[in-house]
């Protein structure tokens, strides 16, 4: 049976499965906001790796499935030869691992149970069997979150003034002489009925102080922090270009292993399961870095290392 982060599901979907083991957690209001980063992301995982496979195979199915449910099996079907499914694990082994996957597609005309590693080649993405859609809806959330505070503090700094008028006539006034300020006009002559006994001015604005109001700035970089930390995590080159200071040699030498290791462990996975597969049904699949964090470095990335 699958599990919630077995699945390209959303969070309310994901909160209402684990509702009854762990608390919820805060996530962006705007749903349609979340959902688009959750492509965007989704999207560059499934392209640090770049894939062979067969012509007659629909790539963006295999992909989809083995990054949003975290695994994909490879069979022979009577009616259209060697395939690739996506389906439920199911049973377990002696080391309680999955040991069959039951698959159900309307075309096959009859549902499928094959017994992995005999009947069915099985590529797996981790070594748990699961997606990486916890990472992506964690990223994307967060993402979404500063791209709403973001829109909020560009609202927030257009910071009106408030005039007081007792009329409706004098309203109007106050109304012209602001658009003619507005229009660029250097020189903006008014009334005493702008003014009050004292010959204060009638307007004040609302926010004394904009440029403290102004974070904008500061939340796209960390914005980018965080995509460059999901970069990170799922293997795609980054240079910690955030950082004001010059980077060292040693940094970016650093960046790179960790950019590396975890992916590395899912390549590993996933080879495992196309060499299964092509022995099994002499096929030709292979899959490799798109980039190698460790050795296909792009050379203006050293520009500037001390």
């Amino acid at each position: 049976m699958l599990n919630a982060s077995e699945i390209p599901m959303g969070y309310g979907d994901i909160d209402l499965y684990n509702s009854q083991f762990s608390p919820s957690t805060v996530h962006v209001k705007n749903v349609a906001l979340q959902r688009y980063f959750r492509k965007y992301l989704l999207q560059k995982a499934i392209s640090v790796f770049k894939w062979n496979l067969p012509e007659e195979w629909d790539e963006d199915y295999f992909k989809y499935a083995l990054y949003g449910v975290g695994y994909i099996a490879v069979l022979n079907t009577r009616t259209f030869g060697v395939i690739c499914q996506t389906g439920s694990l199911s049973g377990y082994n002696l080391y309680y691992r999955p040991s069959y996957i039951i698959i159900t597609n309307p075309l096959l005309k009859e549902t499928i149970t094959a017994n992995i590693n005999q009947d069915c080649a099985l590529i797996k993405l981790q070594p748990d069997y699961s997606s990486i859609m916890d990472i992506v809806e964690f990223y994307a959330d967060q993402m979404a979150l500063c791209a709403e505070a973001i829109g909020m503090n560009l609202v927030n700094v257009k910071t009106a003034t408030v005039f007081g008028a007792e009329n409706k006539a004098q309203a109007e006034t106050f109304k012209k002489a602001f658009d003619v300020v507005n229009g660029g006009d250097v020189a903006v002559v008014t009334g005493r009925n702008l003014f009050d006994d004292t010959g204060k001015p009638k307007w004040f604005p609302f926010v004394q102080d904009m440029k403290a109001q102004y974070i904008t700035s500061d939340l796209l970089s960390d914005m980018r922090k965080i995509e460059a930390m999901y970069d990170t995590r799922i293997g795609i080159p980054n240079a910690n270009t955030d950082k004001k200071e010059r980077l060292l040699t040693d940094e970016i030498n650093a960046n790179n292993v960790e950019t590396a290791t975890m992916c590395e462990q899912w390549l590993e996975s996933i080879k495992k399961g196309v060499n299964l597969a092509n022995d099994m049904y002499n096929l030709q699949i292979s899959v490799d870095w798109r980039v190698n964090p460790k050795t296909d470095i792009a050379d203006d990335w050293k520009e500037g290392v001390d």
